[in-house]
């Protein structure tokens, strides 16, 4: 069978009568990590044997961000890293829903009728066996075999894979990004944690200081990562700079409560703007604090930049 192109569908109104027939799963696969590659593992492979398109059903907002708003925990990566995540993990069509109170609403069969059955005519379901949904939380992988069985389509459940002795989960992963605990978090991720951006206009204030930064607005509420760190941007061009980046508020200089991502790339002369760079975390240098004047401030920019520089010269931070 020829693969189905890449294809991004925004909404339950944008399913077309050609995207039915399909082996789908159903998540919110922030991060995904080596966990959630091991259920798209299942669902390219039961692709496969049913000669249908691989399908993985997200949400935005996710539904505990729906549910706590701002109190949400932070997410691992933005929507747009997600969906190249999952397009590059082997999945051929995303069903992005838009977790309301319309969708919050409905109950488990109409879950099932009107997106499973009706939206994408599912030929089978890939989903873990501890999977609930649904207003009356009576949809789980019990149910969804049943209705199967009515409705010609078949259901398969994830194993849970774990890491020393634990469940690799986002939550897990958030809690070893707050803790500094790099090595833990790619052990989990299978790769080094990043976060990506375009690279804005700031106040220059980095410039005035002798420190000049680029900007990366993070487009979010909170971060996993709060602080000063060791980092290395990596650009477009495929060229590495090492560096130090705060990821904060900027307590001393602003007002505002959003997390921004303030990057210097050592011993670097260029222009960065409008450039997307990814940023790699490698040591948190320290937490974030607020000064009492700007040459504090500046003094300690300069202690960060001589512990980040000596980090590097040890050889650390090379991947």
């Amino acid at each position: 069978m020829k693969p189905a192109p890449k294809e991004f569908i925004r909404g339950l109104h944008n399913l077309r009568p050609r995207h039915r027939g399909c082996v789908a799963t159903i998540g919110t696969f922030d991060g995904v990590h080596l966990g959630h590659r091991a259920i798209l593992r299942q669902l390219t492979d039961a692709a496969e044997q049913h000669q249908q398109p691989a399908v993985a059903i997200i949400f935005e907002p996710q539904p505990h961000e729906y549910f706590a708003r701002e109190r949400a925990p932070a997410r691992l990566m933005r929507l747009r890293e997600k969906i190249q995540a999952l397009f590059s993990a082997g999945v051929q069509r995303i069903l992005c829903l838009r977790f309301n109170e319309e969708l919050r609403s409905l109950t488990a069969q109409q879950f099932i009728d009107r997106i499973l059955v009706q939206g994408l005519g599912i030929h089978h379901l890939v989903v873990g066996d501890d999977f609930r949904f649904g207003c009356d939380r009576a949809g789980d992988f019990e149910l969804l075999t049943a209705v199967g069985r009515e409705q010609g389509f078949t259901v398969s459940d994830t194993c849970t894979l774990e890491h020393a002795g634990a469940r690799i989960s986002s939550t897990r992963i958030r809690q070893a990004l707050e803790a500094g605990e790099f090595g833990l978090a790619e052990q989990l991720f299978g790769h080094p944690y990043r976060i990506g951006g375009r690279v804005g206009y700031g106040k220059q204030l980095g410039r005035q200081l002798g420190v000049p930064t680029a900007n990366v607005q993070l487009r979010r509420y909170r971060s996993p990562l709060h602080g000063v760190f060791a980092i290395t941007a990596h650009r477009a061009d495929g060229s590495a700079h090492p560096g130090v980046a705060n990821v904060g508020v900027r307590p001393t200089v602003s007002g505002s409560t959003r997390p921004i991502l303030e990057v210097h790339l050592l011993d670097f002369t260029g222009n960065l703007y409008g450039e997307r760079i990814d940023v790699e975390f490698h040591r948190k240098l320290r937490e974030e604090q607020k000064f009492e004047s700007i040459d504090k401030l500046q003094e300690q920019l300069q202690k960060d930049i001589a512990e980040a520089k000596q980090f590097f010269k040890q050889g650390k931070g090379t991947h």
